[in-house]
Order: C-alpha cells, then structure tokens, then sequence
C-alpha cells in the first residue's frame, strides 16, 4: 500500500510573508561585528577603527604641512634679520638658509623670491664693495676684486662692476704714498722702501703701480733720495 504525505503549504506561506531585513547603520553582511565579550570591554568595530585610522592619517599630514610651513616662515624671518643688518650675496643667503634646516628645494625658492622683492641685489652689494674699499679705505683693484670674491659675488656680476673701476691706480697709489711718507721721515730710505711697498702691496695695487708710487713717494721729499739712520 502506498502512503501519501499531506502537503505542507505554511513554509512557502510563512517565507513569503517574512519582513524584508534591514540592516543597522554601519552594518552589512560579511561586516566582522564585536563579540558580546569585545563589546563589553569597549573594543570598537572594525569599520570604526578603519575611520580613526583613516582620520589619524590625515590629521598627521595636516600637522606635517604645518610644521614645514611655520620652518618655511621661520627660515624667511632669520633671513630678513641678517639683511637688516648688512647686504648678503645669495651664496650667503643660502648658507643662512641652510642653517635654519629648511630644504634645498624651499632655500632656493626663499632666494628667488627675495631676488624678486630685490631684498637680494648683488649689484647694489658690489657698488657698496667699491664705496667702502676703494673709495674711503683706498684700496686698489686687487683688494676690491679680493673683497668681493670673499662674499661669494657671482663672478659675472663681479668683472664687470670691476670693469667700472676708473683706471687710476697708479694716480691713487701715488697719492696714498706720499701720506704715508709723513710717517716714515725718521727710517732710511730702505726702510721706507721696504715699508711703503708692504702698505701698497696690501691694499691691494698692482706691482707696476707700487713702484711708481713709492718712487715718486720718495722723491717728493725734494732733493731725492737720502739715507737716514735710526
């Protein structure tokens, strides 16, 4: 005898009248959730921490943009400071620069942009070389030429304000000489010879220049050359 089992028609019923899921904010399937026991001692969901992660990350390179900002800063005040008080080439300027600790990258961008303002201006620096050495302190072509290559001039810059020079070397060594003279009368002339060359010499004038001067130096003593003694 063959039995038949009733048909059981409620499991298809009931599946159709289930409610659609709806998932909770942050959640979804597959979403590693807390355990009643991490829940309890406080441990976040993995979402949750991917989020703090993501928002550590940008809090420090937010922090780091700063930071090389404010040496940014830093490093252009320390630089305006040693312009205030005298001019610099812009090999000096870089060396200031590079003691603050900004990159070379930023130290050179620093230094276009004072070139631009002309807070840097290797001309105006050579003419005030030329002013106060040759000039007032009287020092010839050599010595100014001496002075500028110790501040680092760019050398283009440097031949042709030296290019400028008047040439009167000879005239100006002359001059410095026969002053000089005036402390000198108590020596021999060998001693002044000897004396008033080393002067010229250091100033900075060429060898041709220093002979004429303390030849015509010495002569303008009147009567030419004389010995004297100690």
């Amino acid at each position: 005898m063959v039995h038949f089992e009733p048909k059981n028609d409620a499991a298809p019923q009931a599946d159709a009248g289930l409610a659609p899921v709806t998932y909770l904010p942050g959640a979804a399937p597959g979403m590693k959730r807390r355990s009643p026991l991490q829940a309890a001692a406080g441990e976040p969901d993995a979402a949750e921490t991917d989020t703090e992660t993501d928002a550590v990350e940008v809090d420090a390179e937010t922090d780091a943009d700063a930071d090389a900002l404010d040496q940014r800063e830093r490093a252009e005040k320390v630089l305006l400071h040693r312009l205030r008080g005298r001019s610099l080439s812009t090999v000096e300027a870089l060396l200031v620069l590079n003691g603050t600790g900004v990159d070379s990258g930023e130290a050179s961008e620093i230094i276009e942009k004072f070139i631009q303002l002309q807070y840097l201006d290797e001309a105006k620096l050579a003419d005030q070389i030329i002013h106060s050495h040759n000039v007032r302190k009287g020092l010839g072509r050599t010595g100014v030429e001496a002075e500028m290559r110790r501040r680092k001039l760019d050398p283009s810059v440097m031949m042709d304000k030296l290019e400028e020079l008047p040439d009167d070397e000879a005239e100006r060594a002359i001059d410095l000489a026969t002053k000089r003279m005036g402390q000198m009368e108590r020596f021999d002339d060998q001693t002044i010879d000897r004396r008033l060359t080393g002067f010229l010499m250091r100033k900075g004038y060429s060898s041709a220049a220093v002979r004429l001067a303390v030849k015509a130096a010495m002569d303008s003593r009147g009567g030419g050359s004389r010995v004297r003694f100690r």
